[in-house]
């Protein structure tokens, strides 16, 4: 390999063929009729500042190239090419070719040459040149449709576009299928000879039927680039006498008392009639030159068969059911409710509706399980009962608010000691409503009170008794009091009898020990005696002997506990 010079790297494309790199996979870019395409020369991953020289072709065909333009490292962009690119071309800042004017015949490939260092690349690009169509026109429309009959309905034209677009024909923005019911469809494509744009033409022939009346078709152009477009909307006029008829009733959902219900009818005829008679509860009321009748502010008397007919055929009729939905609760008592512990409470709850209901039962938004009761009322019924009854989408609420009120009682007076041990912990629970005031008959610091719920409150102070004593609790509302006692030792007192308990076990079991040493010496010196009158062993034993020395061995064991 011989060492180039920047003199010679020109000529470096046609010597030195043997130095070229790898050839990269071909690539397509997209570009838009008329318009500026720009180009890259290996999408940018050789820097312009690193190349000593930039150079673009084209593929002419037949295996021949031709050369556009080139930029050495220290020089600006020369342009080489004479035919129909020149004035068209231009290099970027970063090495991509810019092509303006887009045509049809700049469909090719066209080449970026790069030099670094020793290397020479090359990066072929292909391009595709798109053109969305102008527009979309109609013409050849019909001036009626007859039923049944496959007439010509109007063409559909596109013009210009690359490649060429395609035309779908629409009946109330639904797309119609060639060869489908009535339908049938001739497209066809011509191209441009000097341009090479094509245009795109479709037929559309159909076979009306009394539904396409009020029917709108229309034709739309899609291509691969651009929106699609759309013509104006086509109708046509289709004439039949009426077969069938039709009452609608357009209400509210749920109907309910007070809304307004409007009788709708309808006829399949063209031109449609535009009188009807309207059969309201045993009347005929005949309405011109309209299709509707209303009737306003309903009532569950409301609720029965509607029907409507042709005025010069009375026997052309339809009817429909028409149901106002009513739901009535009636529940006592209701609002604010104050009753005394300890008394009933009744309540009356009563559903009238036009369906079948389903009712549920809320205490402070948690659901019960069933419509309450109350026997015997207690501090804990207090609370906004709630009943929510549903009748399909209808629904209503009734509540009332219960206050159980009575004279305070204590529930219980307990004492503790402190997780410190220093402190005495005493505790008052109690119930009553209104809520309770709590008084102590000595001071001690609250150490904690529990919120109010349910007619329920516990207290609780620490104190540090120095001497023993009996403590009292208060509790108080404005229907009377109640109070108990507890008694409260120091701590000295409690550790002193503690001390005089331990001490006096111990004592008495030594003494106990002693007792029973000394009976059973006796006991064996009177045994001993015993046998020499009546001639026994002296390591004889009697029962009561061996009895009492397994009394003596058992408290023995215990004064060692």
């Amino acid at each position: 390999m011989h060492l180039l010079s920047a003199d010679c790297l020109g000529s470096l494309f046609l010597l030195l063929p043997t130095f070229f790199g790898q050839v990269s996979g071909l690539e397509t870019v997209m570009g838009l009729y008329d318009q500026t395409l720009e180009i890259p020369c290996n999408k940018g991953a050789v820097k312009a500042e690193d190349a000593l020289i930039t150079k673009w072709k084209y593929d002419k065909g037949d295996g021949l190239s031709g050369d556009l333009l080139v930029r050495k490292k220290t020089e600006s962009v020369s342009i080489n090419t004479t035919d129909e690119y020149k004035g068209r071309i231009n290099m970027a800042a970063n090495s991509s070719l810019l092509l303006s004017a887009l045509k049809l015949s700049d469909q090719r490939t066209f080449t970026c040459m790069v030099v670094v260092g020793l290397d020479i690349d090359e990066y072929p690009v292909n391009v595709v040149v798109y053109k969305a169509p102008a527009g979309v026109e109609v013409s050849d429309k019909a001036q009626e449709l007859a039923i049944g009959k496959l007439t010509k309905l109007a063409t559909c034209i596109t013009k210009d576009a690359n490649p060429a677009a395609n035309i779908t024909w629409l009946k109330n923005n639904k797309p119609l299928v060639d060869g489908g019911k009535g339908v049938s469809i001739r497209a066809s494509v011509q191209v441009d000879p000097v341009s090479g744009l094509s245009s795109t033409s479709s037929t559309l022939e159909y076979s009306a039927t009394k539904e396409d009346t009020d029917a709108r078709f229309s034709c739309s152009a899609q291509h691969i680039v651009g929106k699609e477009l759309a013509s104006s909307a086509l109708t046509f006029t289709i004439t039949y006498s009426t077969e069938n008829i039709v009452l609608q009733v357009i209400a509210p959902e749920p109907l309910v008392e007070g809304d307004n219900v409007t009788l709708k009818c309808m006829a399949d005829g063209n031109p449609a009639p535009t009188s009807f008679n309207f059969h309201v509860k045993g009347d005929v009321i005949p309405v011109k030159n309209m299709d509707t009748y209303t009737l306003t502010h309903v009532s569950r008397d409301d609720t029965g068969e509607y029907q409507c007919s042709l005025i010069d055929n009375s026997a052309m009729m339809a009817s429909k059911d028409v149901t106002v939905n009513y739901l009535d609760i009636k529940l006592s008592p209701t609002g604010s409710v104050v009753k005394p512990a300890g008394e009933a409470l009744e309540l009356s709850f009563q559903i009238n509706s036009s369906g079948q209901s389903k009712v549920s039962w809320t205490k402070d938004n948690v659901k019960l399980d069933k419509e309450p009761t109350f026997t015997e009322l207690k501090y804990s019924d207090s609370g906004r009962y709630e009943s929510d009854v549903k009748m399909g989408a209808l629904s209503k609420k009734v509540f009332f608010d219960l206050v159980v009120e009575g004279a305070p009682v204590i529930k219980q007076l307990s004492k503790q000691r402190s997780e410190d041990g220093q402190h005495k912990v005493l505790i008052c629970e109690a119930e009553g409503s209104p809520k309770p005031s709590v008084s102590w008959s000595i001071n001690g610091t609250l150490l904690e009170e529990s919120p109010f719920l349910n007619g329920k409150v516990t207290h609780k102070i620490t104190v540090v008794p120095t001497i023993n004593l009996t403590v009292s609790c208060t509790v108080s509302n404005e229907f009377g009091e109640d109070t108990w006692t507890i008694d409260v030792s120091s701590h000295e007192s409690e550790d002193v009898d503690q001390t005089k308990l331990v001490v006096g076990v111990v004592v008495g079991l030594f003494i106990a020990t002693v007792v029973i040493g000394l009976a059973y010496g006796i006991c064996q010196k009177k045994s001993k005696q015993g046998s020499w009158k009546t001639g026994e062993k002296e390591n004889g034993s009697s029962d009561e002997e061996r009895k009492l020395e397994e009394k003596v061995e058992e408290n023995s064991q215990k004064a060692e506990v």
